[in-house]
């Protein structure tokens, strides 16, 4: 049974991976992209569950936690043209 989970999630991964390169958008791509991670996240919790091996679980959360911050900071990026830039709502006082 779950070496079924595991073929659906590997078919899933190809989609997601051939939307990655297809997407018309750059939007559609990063969302294709943070969903791979997803996957990738599913794919090291089965595996750890598979071989009785709970590191993967830590593993797995800290990448999502990855995965998170990568997806804000490339929509900053998108958004604000710079990492660093203060935003609209965020203006240095004076100006």
């Amino acid at each position: 049974m779950i070496a079924v989970a595991v073929l659906a999630i590997l078919v899933a991964t190809a989609l997601i991976v051939a939307r990655v390169l297809l997407g018309p958008t750059v939007f559609d791509r990063l969302v294709a992209a943070n969903a791979a991670g997803n996957a990738a996240i599913l794919l090291l919790a089965l595996f750890g569950f598979l071989t009785e091996r709970p590191e993967f679980l830590d593993v797995a959360l800290v990448y999502a936690l990855l995965n998170i911050i990568s997806t804000f900071a490339v929509l900053k990026f998108l958004r604000f043209g710079a990492l660093g830039s203060a935003g609209e709502d965020e203006k240095e006082p004076g100006t």
